[in-house]
């Protein structure tokens, strides 16, 4: 069987409260990097309910000093064969 890798969005955001906290980083200091009106995009990257676009997971890898890969959580799940 082969393994199709999917982002786990739920750790993902799990990482970036971790990174966030570590960079010594408020919600609204993000927020204030992006420029966003509200901190509800990152709240929700956070709780795992969406994915920073490219864009801003460049931008999150700069301000943390990561990588992207290490601000994603990539798992795997079962690709059912059909013969």
């Amino acid at each position: 069987m082969n393994m199709i890798p999917m982002i786990d969005t739920i750790g993902t955001g799990r990482n970036i409260a971790i990174l966030r906290k570590r960079a010594g980083l408020s919600v609204a200091d993000l927020q204030d990097v992006f420029g966003f009106a509200t901190p509800q995009a990152i709240y929700k990257w956070q709780r795992g309910m969406t994915l920073p676009t490219i864009d801003n997971l460049v931008v999150l890898a700069e301000v943390f000093g990561v990588t992207m890969d290490e601000i994603i959580v990539v798992a795997r799940e079962n690709e059912r064969m059909t013969a």
